[in-house]
């Protein structure tokens, strides 16, 4: 199952959704070779990733990276607007060198220099204008201490307050197979919610908090999201009601192409191209997201360089890789 459900809370402020993704995710993890450990930190930010997505009010993309001078050097999560995701991490040591135990302050956030950047980019946006981005540490400071956060949740959970963006509660869980995930949001009192005074949009809004915190990690592995929604919030539905909109599909998608790689070799320059040439008798690189591998000989290099068309310059390999 690769689904996201959206509901609406009539009785309390909240906005809500859950997802639960399984071929997906296993599509991301065939074409990787990471530890266990490093698994479960990347299929929490797949599902923080989705769910975030399911709320952008245009068409593009929503991008968490989290970088650090830790074990997990980089890790990037991709989500566009029609819940095409892909992700993917880098390490800096071994992968067998890492602490099958070890915690996400721990592999990304060593020497507190762990950085959360989550980035907004509408497809339309104009050569010059730059994407919306927010940063935060991962880390909480309350007065003199710092304390590393412990999860992914808590890690969206940090970007969130300090983006002054909407109350947030996110909880996450993933394994080899699955991953699951739920959100709510409390909703301006305004709008839909007018009819509720701030006293009782409050305690809506604890209520559902308490509903929440009841779901387990085996159930966001194993129910579908309608099930959940179900076992949640069957007592709130019958009360005050709870609306959910027909489901959403969730699936691996890789935005690579052999035009993007010839942008590199042109950012790259002609004479550090030529070297790579003169070296190596070619330039191979492979997608870090999907592992497809691309081949310029000397031949389709000249072409980056020397013409103007796009097809000339990025044709496909006589070599055939």
């Amino acid at each position: 199952m690769n689904e996201l459900l959206v509901f609406m809370c009539d009785g309390a402020p909240v906005r809500g959704e859950i997802v639960s993704i399984s071929s997906a995710w296993q599509a991301v993890l065939e074409r990787r070779n990471d530890p266990p450990v490093v698994r479960r930190i990347l299929g929490d930010f797949v599902g923080a990733a989705t769910l975030l997505s399911a709320s952008l009010k245009f068409d593009g993309t929503l991008i968490i990276q989290a970088q650090s001078k830790g074990p997990i050097q980089l890790l990037v999560v991709e989500c566009k607007s029609d819940l095409t995701m892909r992700a993917t991490v880098k390490l800096s040591v071994d992968a067998d060198s890492i602490d099958p135990n070890a915690s996400l302050g721990e592999l990304l956030d060593a020497n507190n220099t762990g950085r959360l950047v989550i980035t907004l980019d509408p497809s339309d946006r104009q050569p010059g204008q730059p994407p919306y981005q927010g940063i935060v540490a991962l880390q909480e400071h309350r007065g003199t201490v710092i304390k590393p956060v412990t999860s992914a949740a808590e890690a969206i959970a940090l970007y969130m307050q300090n983006s002054e963006q909407l109350d947030t509660r996110i909880w996450l869980a993933s394994n080899d197979t699955h991953v699951g995930g739920l959100l709510l949001q409390r909703l301006p009192d305004s709008g839909g919610h007018a009819h509720l005074d701030p006293q009782l949009a409050a305690e809506g809004w604890t209520r559902i908090q308490t509903l929440g915190e009841t779901i387990t990690n085996d159930e966001l592995l194993s129910l579908s999201p309608e099930t959940i929604l179900r076992r949640l919030f069957l007592e709130e539905s019958a009360e005050s009601g709870v609306r959910s909109f027909p489901p959403r599909s969730v699936r691996f998608g890789c935005r690579c192409s052999r035009a993007k790689v010839a942008d590199v070799l042109r950012m790259l320059g002609e004479e550090e191209v030529e070297s790579i040439l003169a070296e190596q008798g070619a330039v191979e690189t492979e997608c870090d997201f999907c592992a497809k591998a691309y081949r310029f000989d000397a031949v389709d290099c000249r072409q980056v360089f020397k013409t103007d068309l796009l097809a000339d310059a990025t044709r496909p390999p006589s070599s055939g890789h």
